[in-house]
């Protein structure tokens, strides 16, 4: 048996997506790393499950700002850099998604394409042309802006900041309804154009125009993709450059203590079987509250870390029902890959429905068949739904009552988008899969099932943790966070820039130390 190394510049604690990304990027700065990952798997919620004859996406509905080989999306180029883009077959999205409200209120395709999305806006909202047009040309410029951001590691230039992007500047600290309603752009337009908002799980009165305008025009301009042998696909595509790039990752791993010397310097990370592997620096694809809660020496922890993760709020707790269906997406009519189904446009009441659990009826639906028709068995057919909780009601559900309200949940998500589309599925259902924030939570260790990190609003959104990346590293030197909990977020992409950040930014605290 190989004798294991006990000794490693970096450690990286949790092989999500964040994590994955910041060990190749350490390892490609010259310096030894380990990954541990107590799943015996990578990826974290980047993975798939078997059921009977299906192999289930876990989470990823698509991939945005991946763009083709020959346009690429700052996320495809980022696969490049990494060495793991041409160990992944990809598959576009045919279309950017299908709105309906359960108020009747709308019922709307939209493309791809600024061209072809403008358009078919106006022909739902006419007049709403010249708004839309301001919109897209504000977002590539909030575009760039972040792009230019990412490329010196967050440490802008003011006077070039304000010379190059001053709309960026002048939008920074307001939200979407005020851009929107600045821009004069129509009440139906608005509705439609802000049905993504679920994707960030802040409602359009409090999300940042920033955060918002960023990911529309990374979706709209670069289309969406996805792997064909599911998100899983990118997680192994990862591993493997993590082995040839010279880096360890063990599996069934669990990292359980951060330990600090004299001077409440990193020294080592300790496993649940008291291993101790030896380091200064460990970045941790996981939750601040995890990482302070429980890991950290408590003779290390300060005030100033307590306050600043205890000051936050938990965004979305995950719940998905994933269906295998005996039939085509053809034969049972269902035409659309990506469904947001809402009670309401009014992202602002949607948000307060989604609190409880009995008033919740949203649903962000995908059959992969309508992209990838031979994801599944012919003559049949894939689709997972998937909602948050905006609160922990899920956690007032007694023990006794747990499957029930699996069940009830799940029985809603089918009703409602029988009745909505028409399509229907019931009678044609042979697998049935249901994660609950439970799942969710004893799966990753995410607090309370959380699917999307810390709500990106107000004092925390976006653009605030980008600016305060040099603090949030002061706060204990050797750390960093990388995934959905880190500076950038949420999501599948904004988790790659995380690990792609801080493993660069460990790499630069690193040479530093060397001179």
């Amino acid at each position: 048996m190989e004798k294991r190394r006990n000794k490693y510049d970096v450690v990286v604690i949790g092989a999500g997506n964040g994590g994955l990304t910041a060990a190749i990027r350490v390892l490609q700065g010259g310096f030894s790393c380990l990954l541990l990952e107590k799943h015996n798997l990578p990826g974290g919620f980047a993975t798939s499950f078997v059921r009977g004859r299906f192999e289930f996406e876990a989470s990823l509905h698509e991939l945005n700002d991946f763009g083709s080989p020959q346009e690429p999306g700052d996320i495809r180029t980022l696969f490049r850099e990494l060495g793991v883009e041409n160990k992944i077959d990809w598959i576009r999205i045919p279309e950017a998604y299908h709105l309906i409200t359960t108020d009747k209120q709308y019922d709307c395709e939209m493309p791809f394409g600024i061209d072809a999305y403008i358009e078919k806006m106006e022909q739902y909202v006419p007049g709403s042309r010249k708004s839309m047009t301001e919109f897209f040309e504000l977002c590539n410029e909030v575009r760039d802006a972040q792009t230019y951001s990412n490329s010196v590691n967050g440490n802008t230039d003011a006077e070039y900041m304000k010379k190059n992007f001053p709309n960026f500047i002048k939008a920074g600290s307001y939200s979407v309804n005020e851009v929107l309603d600045a821009l004069k752009m129509p009440k139906k337009a608005q509705d439609i154009l802000n049905a993504y908002w679920c994707y960030l799980g802040v409602d359009c009165d409090r999300m940042s125009f920033l955060h918002y305008g960023s990911m529309v025009i990374r979706y709209i301009t670069r289309d969406a993709w996805m792997p064909k042998m599911r998100s899983h696909e990118i997680s192994l595509a990862m591993d493997e450059r993590i082995r040839e790039l010279g880096g360890d990752i063990w599996y069934n791993s669990q990292a359980e203590k951060i330990l600090t010397d004299e001077q409440n310097r990193i020294r080592a990370v300790q496993l649940a079987d008291g291993t101790e592997i030896e380091t200064h620096h460990v970045i941790a694809n996981c939750s601040p509250h995890l990482v302070f809660g429980k890991m950290l020496e408590k003779k290390s922890l300060t005030e100033q870390m307590i306050r600043a993760t205890n000051a936050r709020t938990f965004a979305g707790r995950g719940f998905t029902l994933f269906l295998g269906l005996n039939k085509s997406a053809q034969e049972l009519g269902i035409k659309s890959h990506n469904y947001f189904i809402y009670d309401t446009a009014d992202s602002v009441k949607q948000y307060d429905l989604m609190r409880r659990v009995e008033t919740n009826h949203v649903q962000a639906t995908v059959c992969l068949n309508n992209a990838y028709p031979e994801c599944s068995p012919p003559g049949t057919c894939m689709m997972y739904f998937t909602t948050m909780f905006m609160s922990d009601d899920w956690g007032n559900i007694s023990q006794t009552d747990y499957f029930k309200a699996k069940d009830r949940v799940a029985e809603d998500m089918i009703r409602v988008f029988e009745r909505e589309t028409g399509c229907k599925i019931r009678d044609s259902i042979e697998e049935i899969c249901v994660a609950s924030p439970t799942t969710y939570a004893r799966y990753c260790g995410h607090p309370q099932g959380v699917i999307y990190g810390y709500e990106t609003a107000d004092w925390d959104s976006l653009m605030p943790r980008m600016m305060m990346m040099k603090e949030d590293a002061k706060l204990f030197p050797g750390l960093r966070f990388a995934g959905g909990y880190a500076m950038r977020s949420s999501g599948y992409s904004s988790a790659y820039v995380s690990g792609d950040l801080s493993g660069r930014q460990t790499v630069g605290d690193l040479k530093a130390e060397v001179k």
